[in-house]
């Protein structure tokens, strides 16, 4: 086999960088309850007054309290169709909070064939904050579409690139499950032929492994 130099760009996701987690996903929270207008009235009416009208400091509790093992999440048998010659116990990316945000890749070159698949899962504090952030990322990519029964709402959208005459086909899914994202990044390229894989098999390969990590996060309800 001959030795083939990679493109920048991909050479630079051969190492082991955080690709999702600078996505830039914010938490959002409730906001702060107004405060009670004072009565004058005598001390011991005015307290019993105050604890009866204070807003409550519990909250709802969440469907998904925190992120599942992402590097579980997709089967064993689908690493090896979506990336082959990778292990298929993936490589989990370091987070600043494992609770909240996890994120595993897997990645190979084969021949002359590489790929890339990361899955990645953000737990949020609130439906209503994981909608906003899911309107947030679904917004700022173009050219996709719906994807059906998968979550409460997923969107896949699949963009070329080409960087010193090699393509390369990345397809991205994300979806909303409750209080929790899931996304998914695929992609891939030939370095002999310097041709991409086609949309269709990126696209399917990004939804396929979407619905697998969707499966394992609903299966772990808090």
């Amino acid at each position: 086999m001959r030795s083939l130099p990679l493109p920048l760009a991909l050479t630079a996701r051969l190492s082991p960088v955080v690709v999702l987690a600078t996505v830039g996903w914010a938490l959002s929270s409730g906001p702060l309850a107004a405060p009670q207008a004072a009565e004058h009235k005598p001390a011991e009416e005015k307290t019993e007054t105050q604890s009866a009208s204070a807003p409550s400091t519990s909250t709802a509790p969440k469907t998904y309290p925190a992120a599942p093992a992402p590097c579980e999440s997709v089967a064993k048998k689908t690493i090896e169709s979506l990336v082959p010659g990778a292990k298929t116990a993936g490589k989990e990316i370091p987070s600043t909070d494992s609770k909240l945000r996890r994120t595993c890749s897997w990645n190979a070159l084969k021949g002359y064939d590489y790929r890339w698949l990361d899955v990645s899962y953000e737990v949020m504090q609130s439906d209503e904050a994981a909608q906003k952030s899911y309107e947030a990322h679904t917004g700022k990519k173009s050219g996709g579409g719906a994807v059906p029964g998968l979550g409460d709402s997923a969107y896949s959208v699949v963009n070329l690139t080409t960087e010193d005459k090699q393509e390369t086909r990345e397809g991205v899914v994300i979806a909303r499950a409750s209080n929790a994202l899931v996304m998914i990044t695929y992609n891939g390229s030939d370095f002999e032929s310097k041709k991409a894989p086609s949309t269709d098999t990126i696209n399917k390969g990004a939804i396929k492994a979407a619905k697998e990590a969707v499966a394992v996060l609903e299966a772990d309800k808090g």
